[in-house]
């Protein structure tokens, strides 16, 4: 049975994210963060809400992710999702901090982190 999965890399202003199965990317999408510094207070957290907010909305409807990026991208995605799209954060497999990989490095990284995944029925373990 092939299973498709997706992995997300992201930081505070980028996200890349790839859908594949066994054999190939199915799909690819890369978002970007919109600037609009204003000197209200707490703006820059408001962008990156909506910014994390995009994020979710592409990864709605695919059963098993894996998100990457920076430590603090990491922290702040996964605070922002379990918080505000807790529908969404049920379905990240798990968070690991990366470096900013090619999108071959990532998509074999997503192959080798499923494949140790779904060998351990779902279960997250250090890869």
């Amino acid at each position: 049975m092939i299973r498709s999965h997706a992995i997300v890399w992201l930081d505070h202003q980028h996200a890349e994210l790839l859908h594949f199965d066994d054999e190939k990317v199915l799909s690819s999408k890369k978002l970007k963060a919109h600037s609009l510094q204003t000197r209200q207070h707490g703006s820059k957290v408001r962008n990156e809400h909506e910014f994390f907010g995009e994020v979710c909305d592409s990864l709605d409807g695919i059963p098993e992710v894996l998100a990457v990026g920076s430590h603090t991208a990491m922290a702040d995605f996964e605070h922002y999702a379990k918080k505000h799209r807790p529908h969404i954060a049920k379905h990240i497999a798990a968070y690991q901090v990366v470096d900013h990989p090619s999108e071959n490095q990532l998509v074999a990284l997503g192959r080798q982190f499923f494949l140790k995944y779904d060998r351990m029925g779902g279960k997250t373990s250090q890869v």
